[in-house]
Order: C-alpha cells, then sequence, then structure tokens
C-alpha cells in the first residue's frame, strides 16, 4: 500500500473528457485502475490533473545546452524542464560540422538508453541559407541522403526527427530515406513553395518545425509552405507559444484550421529557459537574452526561446481561450504519439507511466510527478 497514491478531488483530464471531483491512481510508477483500502489520498480539490508535458523540439535550459553539454549539463537542462512539467524531452541539436554532430549523437543516444531523454532531433545542418535562422550559414549543406543517414546511423537508433529544407538537393530523396527508416521528416528552415512542399509530403514529411518561423509568409497568391502544411492532415504542425514567435491570431489560425488533433506545442528552449537573461551560445552563434527574449548578438534574429511548457500551458488557455482538453492534446497527447511513446505516456490511463502535472485553478503549476516519484510536490496534505 505504500506504493499505492490516491490523487483525489480534482479536474482530471482524459482522452474521453474531463472528469470532476476525479482521481488517478498511482501504484509505484504507473498509473493503476483501483486502490487497496488505506492507501495514501492526497486531496487536490480545485486542481487540474493532466498528463506530464512531451515536448519534440528543445535545445536546453537551466544554462545547459544539448548541444554542446557534457552528459551532466544536459541531464541538468533536462531537468530544469521537468520541474515545469515536461518529464518527457527529445534533445534538439543545431547547425554543426558533421564530425560534430554524430560526436553529439553519440553522447545524446547514451542517455536516450537510459531513459533521461526520449531521442535526438537535428535541427540543421540540412536547412535553407535563406531561412537559417540562429544557424551558423557557414556549416550549412544539401540533404545529401548519405549525410542524413550518418547522423541517423550516429543516434544508434535513437534519432526522432530531423529538420529539413525539402527543396535543397537531395531533400526528396532524404525525406524517403527518413520515412523508410523510421524517423520523422520535419519540413522547415525552409523557402519551399506550395508546390514543393506538397511534394515533401507526399514523399512522406510529416511535421512542420515551428509553423510560421524560418518559412515564407503565407501569400495570396504564392502560398507558400504555410498553407500545404496547415492543409495536410499527414502533417503534425509544431507551434511556439511564448507570446514572441506567434501573434495570437496565428495560433488560432493554426489550431482552428489544423485542429487539435494536429498541433504539438514545443517550447524551442535554448539554455537561458528557466535560468535568466544574459549571454550565452547557440552553437558557434552568440546570443543575447534580455526579458526573456532570445536574439542572436549579430543580426537580431530571434534564438529559439526561453519556455518552458507550464508557460505555454497556461497562455494556450488564459490568454487565447484554448479549451484545456484541446491543450492537452497538443501538449501531451499529439508529440508523445509523434516520439512513438503514446503507449507509455501522453495520457492518464492505467498502464502508463504516471507522468502527471498538477496546476491551480489558474493553471499555474503547483505539482510534477514522473514515472510516481514527485518531482515537485504539491503543498496539500495528505490523508489516509
Amino acid at each position: 500500500m505504500a506504493d499505492h497514491k490516491v490523487l483525489a478531488g480534482a479536474h482530471v483530464v482524459l482522452p474521453t473528457g474531463i472528469v470532476e471531483n476525479g482521481r488517478v491512481i498511482v501504484d509505484g510508477g504507473r498509473i493503476a485502475g483501483s486502490a487497496p483500502e488505506g492507501a495514501e489520498r492526497i486531496d487536490l480539490t480545485g486542481h487540474w490533473l493532466v498528463p506530464g508535458f512531451v515536448d519534440t523540439h528543445n535545445h536546453g535550459g537551466g544554462g545547459a545546452s544539448f548541444t554542446s553539454g557534457t552528459a551532466e549539463e544536459v541531464l541538468k537542462g533536462v531537468h530544469t524542464h521537468r520541474l515545469h512539467g515536461t518529464t518527457t524531452t527529445a534533445a534538439s541539436l543545431v547547425t554543426g560540422d558533421m564530425d560534430f554532430l554524430t560526436e553529439r549523437a553519440g553522447l545524446l543516444s547514451e542517455l536516450a538508453e537510459q531513459g533521461e531523454i526520449a531521442g535526438i532531433h537535428f535541427e540543421g545542418p540540412f536547412i535553407s541559407p535563406c531561412r537559417k535562422g540562429a544557424h551558423d550559414e557557414t556549416l550549412l549543406r544539401y540533404p545529401d541522403p548519405a549525410e542524413v543517414r550518418k547522423l541517423v546511423d550516429a543516434a544508434r537508433g535513437r534519432a526522432t526527427m530531423v529538420t529539413l529544407a525539402t527543396e535543397l538537393p537531395g531533400g526528396l530523396d532524404s525525406v524517403r530515406l527518413l520515412a523508410d527508416h523510421g524517423v520523422i521528416a520535419a519540413i522547415g528552415h525552409t523557402d519551399a513553395t506550395y508546390e514543393q512542399t506538397v511534394a515533401a509530403i507526399d514523399a512522406g514529411a510529416t511535421v512542420a518545425t515551428h509553423l510560421y518561423n524560418a518559412m515564407p509568409a503565407l501569400g495570396h497568391r504564392a502560398p507558400g509552405p504555410i498553407a500545404a502544411l496547415l492543409e495536410d492532415e499527414r502533417i503534425t504542425v509544431e507551434l511556439i507559444n511564448d507570446g514572441t514567435h506567434l501573434h495570437p491570431a496565428a495560433l488560432e489560425l493554426a489550431f482552428r484550421h489544423a485542429g487539435p488533433k494536429r498541433v504539438a506545442l514545443i517550447t524551442d528552449a535554448m539554455d537561458a529557459a528557466g535560468f535568466g537573461d544574459g549571454r550565452y551560445m547557440l552553437g558557434t552563434l552568440e546570443v543575447e537574452v534580455k526579458d526573456s527574449v532570445a536574439r542572436l548578438v549579430e543580426g537580431g534574429s530571434i534564438a529559439g526561446s526561453t519556455l518552458t511548457l507550464d508557460r505555454a500551458f497556461k497562455r494556450s488557455v488564459t490568454v487565447d481561450g484554448l479549451p484545456v482538453e484541446s491543450v492537452v492534446q497538443a501538449i501531451s497527447a499529439n508529440p508523445a504519439r509523434l516520439l512513438g511513446a503514446y503507449d507509455r505516456v501522453g495520457s492518464l490511463e492505467p498502464g502508463k507511466d504516471a507522468d502527471i502535472v498538477v496546476l491551480d485553478a489558474e493553471f499555474n503549476l503547483r505539482g510534477v510527478m514522473r514515472k510516481g516519484a514527485w518531482i515537485v510536490e504539491p503543498a496539500v496534505p495528505a490523508t489516509v
């Protein structure tokens, strides 16, 4: 019975809807269907219970970079995001030379094998110099399938996603290669036309890397990639809801057109997330974070974010007025499916990992549980 906890009295968000005065039973590291007499009961009346957040696109946090940090620093970054409710994190790399990226993939794959991260996302170097954002243009290269394969192999089965400018030479063949290897081909940092984007989707691309950002704007005569990505049921669109990357109307357009089943809320966080303003390095480029907005020192491009997913959740509900169930889909269930992990995480169902976030009535984070252990313990009395 010591391993059983009954989280009771909350608004519980399940795949089937919201259960008022509901409960979630934790048995060891998993969610259970029933609890024995005398199990510990934690009264969460007035709170929300939602699944742990899942971030498919994250470059670091807590002062630590997934691109350049030691294994210990990467774990520090992962832990920083866990404190903010992200119980499952894929580690994203920015553009570097091929030898450096294969070396990083080796280090990160070990952490993935240990269950600390959910896999590796390569954002670059196969992106467009026209839409490079905060990537070092001198290190960009065409998506040659042999080089894409080299990175995938270096990740030892732990590559989750590769972001490509699919209009570049080798782009479509690289998309097909990734699809054949069970790795997500994501369209991003792209200067593609509408027609080129449709061709990439037909070749097997399934994700839009931070929709709207680092791609041509939606035009009425040249609709570009945004229209193609929003209209196709095969595409999940990433959105960075930090109030800086997207106007609320752009966010609403994406949610309304793609629907909550096709949105993944991401952080695209860099080192400064959960850490503070100051100077940082993103790959080879220097970044200044001021008032929580990260920009390149040279040129001023937005350089990732300082977002954490608890802030994205609260903003989505309180500022954007999205239904709680839709936000849970976009911040937990959909990204878990992308990572092939929905059998273990992404919803509050018996048999799954007990990854649970406790929010108060104003949607502030009050508790985080990962695999049955509190990372942030809610300040409420426990009763038997």
